[in-house]
């Protein structure tokens, strides 16, 4: 009993201090709360997140203000289609010393660091994109068949221009599957934008402070992980993610006509820790039915492809997981 009082304790404890960082970025980033509540998430479970929107809404600003409220060290890293891999990750250098001997020394590139921001990622070729794949999942990278541990936390926050755009590259689908969740960055709202005129075009911009420390971003990172999640929604999370997917025998006919592929265990996985941190940042104990709808479609809509007939047709990925979404509330609440 004393276990379970005090873990209460932790959570509470942390979600005012959640509710402290949330404040804090508030005061650089006027009218995205939903955008800020999902990176945080991202952070919390120890993720990725890739922010897709135009330039100029404030994508890189937020970054920067969750690297200082955080308290982690940041890196930046401005991809462009000349980019090469040896430009994140470092490159062996050969040194010869006063005596003439020689010997290879290993310089770190920005990814040697713990919340990198990898500006318009889609701008650079597939070759370069790749190069963050074992950063992000295994937290090292290998370079002249070295093996160099990342600093503990490390997180990667992408950002990336519609495809639309000229100069884009898509994303290999491993990559994307790397990230947690998918964040879209819209415009904001005539208040929010009036907001915005009046706070950045002054004299002075409101400075923030530092709420946690990397430490402290790790312990709430392992307490996430210890929050109880009921058996009713790791079910609802295994009927969703099994839904999605168009050679499963639960898919309903709509995806298997639609969907080319669908999400790996990693969405379940993904969903798990996120419907945890959403909790947290709300204030409660555990997570409900609601956090995992909220968050099914910024989970599963990169880890999804819709196939040839179905763009001809019109359809949307985020169309056909809202109609998912529906038919799993549906059947659980029929249960």
């Amino acid at each position: 009993m004393d276990k379970a009082q005090d873990l209460v304790a932790e959570i509470e404890a942390l979600g005012e201090k959640l509710a402290t960082a949330r404040e804090m970025i508030s005061r650089r980033i006027i009218g995205q709360d939903e955008v800020v509540e999902l990176t945080l998430s991202a952070m919390l479970a120890g993720g990725h997140a890739l922010l897709i929107g135009l330039p100029g809404l404030g994508k890189t600003r937020l970054v920067d203000t969750l690297a200082t409220v955080m308290g982690v060290h940041g890196g930046r890293v401005q991809f462009t289609p000349d980019l090469m891999p040896a430009d994140i990750l470092g490159s062996e250098v050969l040194e010869e010393g006063a005596d003439g001997s020689r010997s290879f020394r290993f310089l770190r590139g920005p990814i040697f660091c713990q919340l990198l921001l990898a500006d318009e990622i889609n701008r650079a070729s597939p070759r370069t994109q790749s190069a963050l794949l074992q950063a992000m999942q295994e937290r090292e990278v290998t370079v002249a068949g070295h093996a160099h541990k990342l600093e503990a936390p490390f997180h990667v926050l992408a950002t990336q221009n519609p495809l639309e755009q000229e100069g884009t590259y898509p994303l290999p689908e491993a990559q994307l599957d790397r990230f947690l969740l998918q964040i879209d960055v819209d415009y904001p709202s005539r208040d929010a934008e009036r907001d915005i005129l009046m706070a950045t075009t002054g004299a002075e911009e409101a400075g923030v402070d530092p709420v946690f420390s990397a430490e402290g971003l790790i312990a709430a990172q392992s307490l996430l992980r210890r929050m109880p999640v009921g058996e009713t929604i790791v079910e609802f999370i295994l009927d969703l993610v099994r839904a999605c997917r168009p050679d499963d025998d639960t898919a309903p006919d709509f995806v298997r006509d639609a969907v080319a592929w669908g999400p790996g265990p990693r969405a379940a996985q993904a969903l798990m820790l996120l419907v945890r941190a959403r909790a947290l940042l709300d204030g409660r104990l555990a997570p409900g039915l609601d956090d995992v709808i909220a968050l099914a479609r910024p989970v599963l809509i990169h880890r999804m492809a819709l196939g040839y007939a179905a763009r001809a047709h019109g359809e949307s990925l985020s169309g056909v997981i809202d109609r998912v979404v529906a038919r799993v509330t549906q059947s659980e609440a029929a249960a």
